[in-house]
């Protein structure tokens, strides 16, 4: 069977994906997953983690994900201490047992003095201090449901203004004529020539149109990695919250 990290490796190189697509869709960091392709076990934070990791990895890539964490596990996994010495400490217990002393005199005698003086001071409490009690829980049921009432709109609200805006962001591989189109009329990028190394920069709308040169670039919608294909001629998409949507030929926004 080959290597764990060669296996990964060629699946992703096969499917054309990069590492940083595989990170975003698995939220696990670039640096672990190049640590798994190249068996850097030390790298990384533990055999969980690295078993977890395995797993994710291959369903990502549309392997047995099983089949790796049991070769993990035969080849390069052994028990460590920490595992065994529960097992040899609960095993132990019974022999380094002691009786429990009997407490003395003077600590059963400090003890009592301690309940005598709690004692007088609930009597002290409900003869004459009962008063501020009423006072003590009407404060206490006027804060909060106040406070929970007060906090519970804002958190809808934001939660549905947030789920009408859509976010892009590009990242140049290789040169790519971009045009791109906000909310129907606001240029954000008017017809440029982005080269690889550019900066790239995340932008929110409610829509967007947006006209590609070439295929030579990395696309996050909404937070996503989408593929975009090779194309003999100029490419067009329409983006919202719902999702990105290719456009028909010749319906593509152009920038003059």
């Amino acid at each position: 069977m080959p290597e764990i990290g060669a296996t990964l490796r060629e699946a992703r190189m096969r499917a054309r994906i990069d590492v940083s697509e595989i990170e975003a869709e698995t939220k696990i960091r670039a640096k672990y997953l190049r640590a798994l392709e190249n068996e850097e076990w030390d790298l990384l934070p533990g055999p969980t983690f690295v078993k977890s990791f395995l797993r994710t990895y291959a369903q990502a890539l549309d392997l047995d994900g099983k089949a790796l964490v049991e070769e993990y596990r035969l080849t390069h996994h052994d028990p460590s201490e920490s595992d065994i010495q529960p097992i040899a400490a609960t095993a132990q217990r019974p022999r380094s047992r002691k009786p429990n002393p009997r407490p003395s005199r003077g600590y059963l005698a400090a003890l009592g003095a301690v309940c005598l003086v709690i004692a007088l001071l609930l009597y002290g409490l409900l003869s004459g201090g009962g008063k501020p009690a009423p006072h003590l829980t009407s404060t206490h049921h006027s804060v909060i449901p106040r406070s929970s009432a007060a906090t519970r709109p804002h958190i809808r609200s934001t939660r549905s203004a947030s789920g009408t805006r859509a976010s892009l962001s590009l990242e140049p591989s290789g040169e790519i004529y971009v045009c791109l189109i906000a909310d129907n009329s606001r240029k954000i990028i008017p017809g440029l020539i982005l080269k690889p190394g550019s900066e790239a920069h995340t932008y929110h709308a409610k829509r967007f149109e947006l006209t590609l040169g070439n295929n030579a670039v990395r696309m996050y919608v909404n937070g996503k990695a989408m593929p975009v294909a090779a194309s003999a001629r100029a490419i067009g998409y329409s983006i919202t919250a719902s999702g990105r949507h290719t456009l028909p030929a010749g319906h593509s926004p152009i920038c003059k």
